[in-house]
């Protein structure tokens, strides 16, 4: 057993202990707070989304696409969620799942990766629609035109929680909504950029290029739509800088 004579040595691994606990205790509160202002209508849905990564990672196609419409179930089932960037999100991973089974199966003939592109294109397209409209509602408008638009749609489902409950869950989503607007226009981009790698597939290189324009203007440091346009113009392909891996885009 170690003994500690110093009586400094003492003090000092106490306020040691009394900091880390301290910020043990202040983590927990700040996440605690996170999870009880998240809509608990969705929260499931937020939860079942953990397993895409894994499922992806495994190219467990089936088991993605079954994810996908459960929680996509979730979302339909409120007004406020209906048709929010989240479905957009929805729409344009089945788009991925597609195209990546149309591009790496190998077991599969002409006619079944055919068909695969043309799902993924129909998912690419439906999620391009629901981000142009959240934008065109929610892009450069302030926090309270915000709130304005939203409150009364965002409480249907919501009536059995008091009003201190509900302003919590309103501000919540009002911060997401802020948030996204940055990243809806990025998230379209890869949208646009999975419709052009589509298009190239199906030889249409004029829609393909006009996809991956779009994706670029959406957001000029889109290297996958850069390269992809590069490579159907005979470019070389761009490498990513030292800065842009050490410091990836946000979300």
């Amino acid at each position: 057993m170690i003994v500690f004579k110093n009586k400094n040595t003492i003090a000092l691994l106490v306020i040691m202990g009394a900091i880390a606990f301290c910020g043990l205790l202040i983590t927990y509160i700040y996440y605690k707070n996170i999870n009880d202002s998240v809509d608990p209508r969705i929260l499931e849905a937020r939860t079942l989304y953990e397993k895409y990564n894994g499922y992806a990672q495994e190219n467990e196609y089936e088991a993605i696409f079954s994810l996908m419409d459960s929680i996509e179930s979730i979302y339909h089932a409120n007004l406020h969620y209906k048709d929010s960037y989240e479905t957009g999100v929805l729409h344009n991973n089945r788009a991925a799942a597609y195209l990546t089974m149309a591009l790496y199966s190998t077991d599969i003939d002409s006619l079944t990766q055919d068909s695969l592109f043309d799902l993924a294109e129909i998912s690419a397209n439906n999620s391009i629609e629901i981000y142009l409209n959240w934008l065109e509602l929610y892009q450069h408008k302030t926090i309270q035109e915000i709130q304005t638009l939203i409150t009364n749609d965002f409480y249907v489902g919501l009536e059995k929680y008091d009003a201190h409950k509900k302003a919590k869950f309103l501000k919540s989503r009002l911060k997401e909504i802020i948030d996204s607007q940055k990243e809806t226009e990025r998230r379209l981009s890869v949208s646009y950029t999975n419709l052009g790698i589509i298009y190239r597939h199906k030889l249409n290189y004029e829609m393909a290029a006009n996809s991956y324009l779009k994706a670029l203007e959406l957001w000029e440091n889109n290297l996958t739509a850069e390269n992809n346009l590069n490579a159907l113009l005979g470019r070389a392909q761009k490498k990513r800088t030292m800065l842009q891996k050490l410091f990836p885009p946000e979300k």
